[in-house]
């Protein structure tokens, strides 16, 4: 679990401000906890660590490990929470240097879709170089014009290199459940799509298809990781200050702030944890 140390605070914190804010505290618990506030309908991801493995489950593992089967290289197009949660994981359990030390039989992976430099996306070409790869694109809309650029690029590339129909099987879409362009070309093409929920906004989307199914080709064990995030939400859901963390954490945030305390460091000494700080910067 992660832990806040708030030792070094008591200069600029008295306890009388933290308990005043208990109040706002309890009242912002309830707004989630109750869906009641703006916004509440994109509060899926509340709940997404206590559903039972659904089919789509079971299709993330099996797509992966049909990727894992074909393929030497992973491309993941996408861009903000499309790609961020699941380098982060990813990065966090596995390290910077992943594609360089992973096991036999486990893809490297390469984020495309989150610019627009031609430079950078001519550099994951020649890494790929002859090897065999596979690509998953994650876009609600399809619209999008980082990812669709990407796309453009190595949707030719595959084409190019296994025909129509062994690209068709190489590509793997994550989109909305109905419609958008990326759902109207992969039921056109006939590429296996995983669902975004309708309830749940693209940067909190790390445990949906959004995240897991890259996670899972980089050989983690997503059943365990929803384990851990089932037990993290209950903790992190009590609303006791006193015993939840990250509740401690948000409040003592909101009194510096007040005191004009505006500027939030990230440091992170750590190399694997610099994506999670990244992440954890667009949440």
């Amino acid at each position: 679990m992660i832990h806040v140390d708030i030792s070094n605070i008591w200069g600029e914190l008295s306890l009388p401000q933290l308990l005043s804010i208990e109040a706002e505290l309890s009242a912002a618990h309830m707004t989630v906890t109750e869906a009641s506030g703006a916004g509440s309908e994109y509060l899926g991801w509340l709940e997404l660590p206590d559903r039972a493995p659904t089919a789509e489950h079971m299709r993330i593992l099996a797509a992966a490990a049909q990727i894992r089967q074909t393929s030497e290289v992973l491309v993941v197009i996408g861009i903000g929470g499309s790609y961020l949660g699941a380098r982060a994981a990813i990065e966090f359990v596995k390290g910077q240097m992943y594609n360089g030390v992973r096991p036999e039989g486990i893809p490297e992976i390469y984020f495309a879709g989150n610019n627009i430099s031609s430079s950078y996306l001519n550099d994951i070409i020649k890494i790929i170089g002859d090897r065999d790869f596979s690509v998953n694109i994650i876009s609600k809309s399809g619209t999008t014009t980082e990812p669709a650029i990407a796309f453009r690029v190595f949707k030719k590339m595959l084409e190019e290199k296994y025909g129509k129909e062994g690209a068709r099987e190489r590509i793997y879409a994550t989109t909305d459940k109905a419609r958008g362009t990326l759902k109207g070309l992969s039921d056109r093409e006939g590429y296996e799509t995983f669902v975004v929920p309708d309830d749940v906004g693209g940067r909190f989307s790390v445990l949906t298809a959004v995240g897991l199914l890259p996670i899972a080709v980089a050989g983690i064990d997503i059943d365990e990781l929803m384990q851990g995030a089932a037990s993290a939400s209950h903790t992190y859901l009590d609303a006791d200050i006193a015993k939840n963390d990250c509740y401690r954490y948000a409040a003592i945030r909101n009194i510096l702030y007040r005191k004009g305390k505006n500027v939030e460091v990230m440091a992170s000494y750590e190399p694997f944890s610099a994506m999670f700080s990244e992440w954890w910067k667009q949440l």
